[in-house]
């Protein structure tokens, strides 16, 4: 039976594919400071653009973008728009007393519904 073996490559552990004639995109390396000092680096695609933070995979923590110097790079300061609620949009539409109006008219119209239902249905 050993004599009948199948020859050949072991399944899973090797790739039939080459690195011949593969060209990588073009990349860079930007350098990130975290809070305790600890300092790690990131790929990037040269042409992305390179966030200001980034979290360290290994610790967890936030860090700050470092300069060619290993200065940190200043922050830009980015309008963040503060998300609006239900509320904060139901009022650019309506006035209190409006609304005040319109949930007495509901409550009515559901009070004098479930008044009309049969006990048991």
């Amino acid at each position: 039976m050993a004599d009948r073996s199948l020859r050949g490559m072991r399944l899973g552990t090797q790739s039939l594919q080459s690195e011949e004639g593969v060209e990588f995109s073009p990349r860079k390396k930007s350098t990130y400071r975290a809070a305790d000092g600890n300092t790690f680096d990131v790929m990037f695609s040269s042409d992305a653009e390179i966030p200001q933070q980034w979290h360290d995979a290994k610790t967890g923590q936030e860090g700050t973008l470092l300069d060619s110097e290993g200065e940190l790079v200043e922050l830009d300061e980015v309008d963040v728009k503060v998300p609006r609620s239900h509320w904060d949009m139901l009022l650019e539409r309506r006035t209190r007393p409006e609304l005040e109006e319109l949930l007495q008219e509901r409550l009515d119209f559901l009070r004098a519904r479930r008044g009309q239902q049969k006990i048991g249905a």
